[in-house]
């Protein structure tokens, strides 16, 4: 036997904050130096923070992030440490990962396979690296091994698949455990998106098992740079086994997770699974050996597996997707409050499904945080927030997460005459559910005042038959004003609250319901919103429960109210039922169909309705999706949450100006 103990932290890190990124570093190296840890894996970029964006062609940053790195050594005694950076070299700049060993930089391995789809734009900043090459980089007058390396530790060899490496059919383990790899370090910067998970765990476990190896995954934490969430999900597999896996979505500065491994045995699978005949290639990279004293294993136990208490047991619910949309949300929330320094959230509440999931969310970033930190960790996180350290540490703690609700969200009904009592007690209701300040009041006065200035400048009065569309928009922007107001008085971060299948056919005003500075769920469409409200009302989070004050809310049929009472007004009966909008979006959207193709696929998954009827619902939505580009450039930042997303500045382009399909909805068959 040959016992190691590995180690690997995500950490919630933010972009070019050196100070606060180094801190976390250390806190990490040190909890696993004193968990027994041999070999610690930091997440990808994990020096400037992944999200840098343009700012990585900065000479500048550059030059820090080397300095930052040198500034991590000597935190690293007695423990070998992977962390990323970028690195410039011989005019280019790679994704790499540099190994500290005993206070000293040994080499650093470059990314061989960049990101470059979705949400990812690593080529636009990065070269990837040819597999087999090796170069030095000179950092402080010293040549640093540099490119693809394999690293002896003590006897103990350890090699890297840096994030993408690992997802690609050549993936560089292959190469790395034909030359004897006994750890491979993936450390990563995956995006969030539902399910994604289970995908990792194929990855991990088949990389153990082909190559006869102990493979180490980890993974960002947190809302790192605004729009993309990562859950911090960190992984130990050995031998096609996991041995330890760490909770997600915590909101904690990093989680470490450890797992001691029996290199013999992965040695033995690995003899069976590799020809001994095959000679080591010399284009496959340098050997750097160091010496190394692995620590004592029996210092450090595995961490519990995942489901082993009741915070990780979530992972194995049946509704899987409602738990992780709600966790990411409360951590990005969280994240996004506490990095942008705002003094709180406004949210103009009015009863219905988008602005009461917008609400609840907040409430549950509140109760999960402090379920897990404490309110005291909870209230050194937030000290931008007026009033909180009001709250009375030893209060109950029903008590105080209705304490700190009320001073962190405010909400506000805007009503008109269009307005029902029936929305306003739903509002109402989620308010005071969740803790939040509630507001209340009219804005018919700023509307009339508005619609007689227009009719006076015109030379004509305006009417619902000739002038609806106006009338309506008037009512949605007359909100925006007081609600800026009142986040601009508390120094508030102002909520929007559309949601994605109104961004894609523009089902929104721009600036009255798209109002706002972070748009939670504008990359949720309305049909999981609508799930998940009822999930909410009748089940909840594991730990946390239900939330019955939502059965208002889940009763009515989504209306944006802007039309008199009498003309019945909803959102289905405007544009088609939520369920359809959604499956056309995908189908022409996501899987990039014209009008034909997607009304023959469209008509096959909606038998129930008259296929002229289906035809007319696909022909409105692509004339609707073209003319509301302009309206999707202009929408607040928004979480990523799967990989379906329109943000058109992260995921989904399409020009302003088109042909607006003219050809492919003319031929439209009957």
């Amino acid at each position: 036997m040959k016992l190691i103990t590995l180690g690997a932290a995500g950490i919630n890190q933010t972009p070019l904050d050196w100070d606060g990124n180094h801190a976390r570093m250390v806190a990490a190296v040190d909890e696993a130096r004193g968990r027994g840890v041999g070999l610690l894996c930091l997440p990808e970029l994990c020096i400037t923070g992944y999200g840098c964006e343009d700012m990585f062609f900065s000479a500048g940053v550059q030059a820090t992030a080397l300095q930052q790195l040198d500034a991590l050594a000597p935190a690293t005694e007695g423990i070998a440490v992977a962390v990323g950076l970028p690195v410039f070299h011989e005019s280019a700049l790679y994704n790499a990962a540099a190994l500290l060993v005993g206070c000293e930089l040994v080499g650093i391995v470059a990314k061989q396979f960049l990101a470059g789809d979705g949400i990812h734009y690593e080529p636009r900043w990065f070269r990837r690296w040819p597999e087999g090459a090796v170069s030095t980089v000179e950092i402080d007058g010293r040549d640093v091994p540099f490119g693809d390396l394999l690293f002896d530790l003590g006897g103990v060899r350890v090699g890297f698949e840096i994030c993408r490496d690992a997802w690609v059919a050549n993936r560089p383990g292959a190469r790395l455990a034909r030359r004897g790899a006994d750890v491979l370090l993936n450390p990563s910067g995956s995006h969030f998106a539902f399910a994604k998970q289970d995908v990792r765990r194929r990855l991990v476990l088949e990389g153990s098992r082909t190559f006869g190896a102990s493979f180490v995954y980890c993974n960002i934490l947190g809302n790192e740079s605004g729009r993309t969430i990562y859950d911090g999900g960190v992984m130990i597999a050995s031998g096609g086994e996991m041995v330890a896996e760490g909770p997600r979505f915590s909101f904690a500065d990093h989680q470490l997770t450890t797992a001691g491994v029996d290199v013999a045995q992965t040695r033995q699978a690995r003899i069976q699974s590799f020809d001994n005949g095959v000679e080591e290639d010399p284009s496959d990279g340098a050997l750097v050996e160091l010496d190394f004293v692995w620590p004592t294993p029996a210092a450090a136990g595995p961490t519990p597996p995942l489901g082993a208490d009741s915070e990780a047991g979530w992972e194995s619910s049946a509704r899987l997707k409602e738990e992780e949309f709600t966790r990411a949300v409360a951590l990005a929330l969280f994240d996004y409050l506490r990095k942008s320094r705002a003094g709180g959230f406004v949210v103009s509440l009015s009863g219905g499904a988008d602005s009461s999931a917008v609400t609840v969310l907040c409430g549950l970033m509140t109760r999960l945080a402090i379920a897990e930190l404490g309110a005291g960790e909870f209230l050194q996180r937030l000290p931008s927030i007026p009033k909180l350290s009001e709250v009375v540490a030893d209060a109950p703690p029903i008590a105080i997460d209705k304490h700190i609700a009320q001073r962190l969200l405010t909400c506000v009904y805007q009503a008109t005459r269009n307005s029902s009592q029936t929305t306003r007690d739903a509002a109402a209701a989620v308010a005071q559910a969740v803790g939040a300040e509630f507001l209340e009041w009219k804005v018919d006065a700023m509307v009339d005042g508005y619609v007689e200035t227009v009719s006076h400048a015109i030379g004509r009065p305006l009417d619902w038959g000739t002038d609806d569309l106006a009338l309506q928009n008037v009512q949605a922007r007359a909100r925006g004003p007081g609600a800026w107001l009142l986040a601009n008085l508390r120094g508030a971060l102002l909520l929007a609250t559309s949601n994605r299948s109104e961004a894609a056919v523009g089902y929104a005003t721009m600036d009255g319901d798209t109002c706002g500075g972070l748009s939670p769920i504008g990359g949720i469409d309305k049909a999981v919103l609508r799930q998940w409200l009822a999930w909410m009302e009748e089940e909840g989070p594991a730990g946390l429960g239900p939330m019955p004050e939502l059965s208002a809310v889940n009763r009515q049929a989504p209306t944006a109210e802007l039309r008199p009472p009498a003309a019945g007004q909803t959102d289905e009966r405007d544009l088609m039922p939520y369920p359809v909008l959604d499956a056309i979006e995908r189908v022409a959207i996501r899987d990039k169909r014209l009008p034909a193709a997607a009304l023959a696929i469209i008509r096959g998954q909606f038998p129930e309705y008259p296929a002229e009827q289906v035809r007319g619902w696909v022909d409105r939505f692509y004339r609707l999706w073209r003319q509301n580009q302009w309206k999707r450039e202009r929408y607040a930042p928004s979480f990523h949450l799967d990989d379906e997303n329109l943000d058109p500045k992260t995921w989904c382009r399409f020009p302003i100006l088109s042909s607006a399909y003219k050809r492919e909805l003319e031929s439209l068959p009957e």
